[in-house]
């Protein structure tokens, strides 16, 4: 069986997928104790600090043309994506 080579994820893929996924942790945080200064105090350090990188990163990834996001799709998933959406 051939080995599997794990894609890795470009530096503004990197970026943009860390804060989705703090952002997310810190939506539930809220949603969860919605008066927790601690995670106010995470949020507004993210929102000074970082998020200008984030959407920095994230319009570089938005500007990428459909083929090469395609193309980066399949080779992170491992498998080929048809012009209708399905899998190959």
């Amino acid at each position: 069986m051939p080995a599997l080579t794990k894609a890795r994820l470009d530096d503004d893929e990197e970026r943009v997928t860390r804060a989705q996924r703090l952002l997310i942790g810190l939506g539930a945080a809220l949603v969860h104790t919605p008066f927790d200064t601690a995670t106010h105090d995470q949020l507004r350090a993210f929102l000074t600090d970082d998020a200008p990188g984030v959407l920095a990163s994230l319009k570089v990834l938005q500007q990428r043309p459909e083929p090469e996001l395609r193309a980066r799709i399949a080779e992170l998933a491992g498998h080929s994506l048809l012009p209708s959406g399905g899998v190959a």
